[in-house]
Order: structure tokens, then sequence, then C-alpha cells
């Protein structure tokens, strides 16, 4: 099984390091077929790896060398595969494999389409390594190869220009009303890049602590140990892991970076949402549970964040026209989710609803890849509408993705997303649970609200400048099994908590079948009529909020994402700006530089009063001899006479 768990790991790097030897090279359709098929391998790998690890419970541990051995530090690099990496390793290679074989389609006239597959393999070579580490340097190295990949992926495009900001939310980068997901890619790539950065930072602390306080990194030596430590210095561990899974999954204040992210090539977005980077955060709290669970007052403000975090992306969701930013908000609302059943113990249901919540938004983000390359890359769900006659394949994948995420019976997301509500009530956390309820709703009305602009009602396109049509079929089939699992996931919840709660703890809730019933009828009840809503005002309307109604405060609130990239650009980056030029007008060209000009110029006179000396003249050269000797001398006379007198 070893050789299994090589492969699935270190396929992408080979398929990575093969899309980059030509690189530079004018598009070759085959560097796809080759990453594609060898993310294919990685998949079959993991998922022989799962079937074998749910059979036996064993567990593969697999020491790659001793890596940092220093005095009494001895840090090896291995990799695992248990109960809870092996069900990563299967969602990020199902939905990797998918997404590599879309983007042969969706990226067939990009001129650098070898450097994208190259970026790609190497997104998921880094997310194994992250998912697979043993121990926490080896998934800080992952994590740190992630937002690296990412970096590369989202400024992709990095030639298009920087759009100027205005106070016009229909043309503001900052706005949702926007056709701009960003500044420019360059400009998202940064922020999200620099942004991760800072709460990396919290994260390399935690490391710090545990190294210092444990003197191991291993997850078992640590998990081992973490309970003889005293509770201060357990949650200034648990805080700064968090700090950087807030990071990663874009969790406020962190959060402004995943919209904008939005630049970056659909099938890269796919990515970012449902296998890659934002699910790391998650991760990292399930990995580190042992550590989470003996301080549950950080799970709990983990949790209410979590709830904060979901009802605020969904309400900006309501109003946004950019395709891509509504589906990114619905990521960040389901993290949001997430965050919820991991902060409050149910590490397990953290990760189904991770799981489930792959398979379904990978579709959607493929599915807008679909629709922009049908409508010339637009992105104003206003300027679409009709083209479920001429996209029936791409609507009705989304459609049924969508009625996963709205949570309706007997879809994926219906059974994940009904476990964290549970959990919420079951742990008597009233106000947790009826936030996410309310955005139970939220969900569902937004997501037909896309449905319906998109695919629906008027052809609001230019009919002489677009002519929609459905992508290559091999694009639809990549989609087909992703969206065959948005479906049926939720039917083997059984198998999974057989699995996983071999090393994740299975949380003990007091809630009766007959409360059970009742609350997932009610959270049904809010998501059908959050989806008969946007139907039926659809239908007569013909859309959503007036003229007068996006005039309000409250809308334009939402449509600029609360001001926060406002604030962020006014009380941070133009501030820092002024620092930085300040900085290096007076600290860097007065001070440090006329310190190096003058230690410079001083030796340079220095060189050029000694020349004096250098005459060539024998005469000359005599009398500095002299000279010397006799300033020697007294040097030595008077040195000997302090000692004597000494």
């Amino acid at each position: 099984m070893e050789t299994y768990l090589y492969i699935a790991l270190f396929s992408p790097l080979v398929g990575s390091l093969f899309a980059g030897l030509f690189g530079n090279s004018e598009r070759k359709v085959f560097t796809g077929v080759v990453t594609s098929m060898l993310l294919g391998v990685s998949m079959i790998s993991s998922l022989i790896l799962l079937n074998y690890i749910f059979v036996t419970s064993d567990i593969i541990h697999v020491k790659l060398m001793d890596w940092i051995v220093i005095g009494n530090i001895n840090i090896p690099y291995g990799f695992v595969v248990d109960h809870v990496s092996v069900v990563m390793m299967v969602v990020v290679t199902i939905v990797s494999t998918m997404v590599h074989i879309h983007s042969i389609g969706y990226m067939d006239h990009d001129r650098s389409f070898n450097r994208f597959f190259s970026y790609l393999s190497a997104f998921v070579f880094s997310m194994m390594v992250l998912v697979m580490s043993d121990n926490f340097l080896g998934l800080f190295i992952g994590w740190e190869g992630v937002g690296l990949c990412s970096w590369l992926l989202i400024g992709f495009w990095y030639h298009k220009k920087d759009q100027p900001t205005t106070k016009d939310i229909y043309n503001s980068p900052y706005s949702t009303l926007s056709p701009y997901s960003s500044i420019s890619p360059s400009y998202a790539a940064n922020e999200a890049f620099i942004m991760n950065r800072v709460a990396d930072l919290g994260m390399l602390v935690g490391i710090f602590l545990i190294y210092w306080n444990i003197g191991s990194l291993q997850y078992d030596i640590v998990f081992d140990k973490i309970g003889e430590l005293n509770s201060m210095t357990v949650v200034l561990i648990a805080c700064t892991l968090f700090i950087g899974a807030m990071g990663k999954s874009a969790q406020f204040p962190f959060n402004t970076w995943l919209a904008n992210a939005m630049e970056g090539p659909t099938p890269v977005s796919a990515l970012i949402h449902a296998a890659t980077m934002v699910t790391a955060g998650v991760y990292l709290i399930v990995r580190a549970n042992e550590i989470f669970t003996v301080v549950p007052e950080v799970g709990y403000f983990i949790a209410s964040l979590g709830a904060f975090v979901a009802f605020g992306a969904a309400t900006m969701a309501l109003v946004a026209t950019n395709m891509k930013k509504i589906i990114a908000y619905s990521t960040l609302s389901q993290l949001g989710y997430m965050f919820v059943a991991g902060g409050l113990g149910a590490y397990w249901v953290a990760l189904f609803h991770l799981a489930t919540h792959a398979f379904f938004k990978s579709v959607l983000f493929l599915g807008a890849g679909n629709v922009m390359h049908a409508t010339n890359d637009e992105i104003n769900i206003k300027k679409m509408g009709g083209l479920y006659k001429h996209m029936k394949s791409t609507a009705i994948i989304m459609i049924i993705a969508s009625v996963a995420l709205s949570g309706i019976y007997p879809f994926a997301g219906f059974f994940s997303k009904d476990l964290i509500l549970e959990v919420a009530f079951g742990t008597h956390s009233y106000i947790l649970w009826t936030v996410l309820w309310i955005t139970a709703g939220l969900t569902a009305f937004y997501s037909f609200r896309l449905i319906m602009y998109v695919f629906f009602g008027k052809e609001n396109y230019d009919k002489e400048k677009v002519h929609p049509h459905e992508t290559y079929a091999f694009v639809i089939a990549s989609m087909a099994p992703l969206a065959i699992l948005a479906m049926i996931a939720g039917f083997f919840k059984d198998s999974y908590v057989k699995l996983v709660t071999n090393t994740l703890p299975k949380l003990n809730i007091h809630v009766s079948p007959e409360t059970v019933n009742i609350l997932i009828a009610i959270t049904s009840f809010i998501a059908l009529g959050g989806i008969a809503f946007a139907v039926f005002v659809f239908i007569k309307k013909g859309g959503y909020f007036s003229d007068k109604l996006q005039n309000r405060f409250y809308f334009k609130t939402l449509a600029n994402q609360y001001y926060m990239p406002h604030l962020i650009d006014k009380l941070i980056n133009k501030p820092y700006l002024k620092l930085s030029k300040y900085c290096f007008k007076v600290i860097d060209s007065k001070i440090i530089d006329a310190i190096v000009d003058t230690i410079a110029t001083t030796i340079y006179k220095g060189g050029e009063n000694s020349r004096i000396m250098q005459t060539a003249n024998l005469s000359t050269a005599l009398k500095w001899m002299t000279f010397g000797l006799v300033a020697f001398i007294v040097f030595v006379v008077v040195y000997l006479n302090l000692i004597v007198r000494g």
C-alpha cells in the first residue's frame, strides 16, 4: 500500500514538471491530456487506499527522510494516510481530475495553455502534501505551496490592466455589481498572497509554540502530550493556529481576497473553492481537533465567527450580479457552516460538509465557465437570460448543483447541512442555529436567483455579438461525475461516519428523533421557500430589486461588500503606502544611504591621501620606513613602561 501512497502523492508533481517543460512553447494539447491522466492515476490510487483503510482500518505511515537533525532537534519528513487524510485525498483528486479535463476545453485558445497546466498540477501536489503530512511542519510546507500556486493562478492573466477605483457601484472593482472581480489579476493575486502571509505568521507562531513546549511536531506525539500543558499555553496554540486557518479559509477579517480571486481562470476558481486552498483551513481545524477539544472556549469563538461569516456572505450574494462572485460568496458562507461544526466539536460533520460541498461547488464554477465561454466572457447575470435552450446540459447540471447547495433532499447538501444545524441545536447554541437557519433560506434564494437570470426569462445579451452554444461534449462529461456525486454522496453518510470516527471524536448530542424530524422539516421549509420565492418573483417581475431599492443605503452597502475593501484601502493600504514613501525618502535615502556613502567616501579619500607614500622614490620610501620604525620603537617603550608600572 505504500506504493499507492507515493503514486497518489507524486503523480501531480510529475504532471506539473512535464507540463513545465513546455511552458514557453505554443499550446500543446497533450500537456493537458498527460496531466489529466496523471491526476486520474492519483485519484485511482487514493480510491484504492480509501477501500483498504475502510476494510482493514490500518493506518499507512511512511518516513521519507530525516529532514532537520541539529543537536536535540529531530524533525523527520513523512506522510500518513489515515481515516481523515484519505477522505481529503479522495475529494481533492476527484475534483482536481475533473477540473483538469474541463480545463482542456476552457483554456483551448489560451496562449499560455501549457504553463496553466503546470501551475494547476503543482497546486494539487501542494494540497496533497498538506493533507498527507504527518507533522505540522510538513503541513506548513504544503500550506505555503498552496499559497504560492494560488498566487500564480489568480494572477495568471497578469497582462490585464488595472481598473480605476470609482464610487459608481456598477463599475467599481470593489462592487459585486461591476464586471470586474478586482482591480486587476495582479492586484488580486498579490492581495491573496499578502493577506494569507499575514495570517500564516499566526500559524507559524503556533507551530513554534508547539515545538517549544512539546519538543516535537509529529501529530501523534503532539496530541498525546497536549493535555499536559497549562490551559493558557493551549489557548495560545489554538488561537494562533486558527489565525492561519482564518486566512486560508477567508474568514473575517481576511475574507476580501476570496471574491477578488475570481480574476483567475474559472477552473482555478473551481479548484480553489472546492478542493484546495480554502478547504485547507477547515482541514487544519479537523486535523488538530485534539488541541481544540482541550479549549472549548476557543471552539465556541470559532463557531460564532463561522456563523457570522455564513450570514454576512449570504447577504452579499443576494444583490450581486457578478456571476463568479455570487458563487464565491456561496463558498464563503458554506465555509462558515463548516467552522460552526468544527467549533462545536463536530469535526466529522465539518469534514462531511467539506466533501459534499466540494462536489456541487466545483460543478457551479465549471458551469459558470461554460456560460462565460458561450457569452463572450460575459459575467453580469442581468446580461444573460434564456440560455437554457442553448445550453441544456450545462443548465441541468448547474440546477442539480444549486439544489444540492440549497440543502434539498435527497441531494448531498441536505445530509451535511442539516447535520450542522442539528449539532448547533443539540449543543444548545440556539443563536447559532437561528443564524444558520436564516442563512439556509438566503442560500436557496440567491442560488436560484442566479439560475433564473442566466437560463430563463428574456434574452438580454447582444444577439449580434453573442451566439450562445453548448461547450465540448468531453467538458460536459467531466462535470457529470461531480453532479452525480452532488446527488448521491449523502447516502454514503453511514459508511463515512464508520470510517472517520476511528480517528475523529463522535460528538454525542441528545436530540430526540421527533425533534430532529421537526428541525429537518423547518430547514427544508425555509430552503424550499427560498427557491419558490426566487422562481415566482422572477416569473412575475423578471427581476428582483427595483431601481428605487437599488438606491437605498443598505443595498449599496451589500453591493460594496459592507465597504470592507474601501476600509482596508483607506485604513491600511494608503497609510502603508505613505509610510513606505516616507521611509524611502527619509530613512533609506537620507540616513542609511548617507551612512553608506560616508563610509565609502571616507575610505576613498583615505586612499587618495595615502597615495603620497607611494611615489616610487627610494629616498621617500626610506624616510617612511625610518618613521615607521621609530614609531614602533616608541610604542613598544611606552607599552613596556606601562606594564612595569602596573
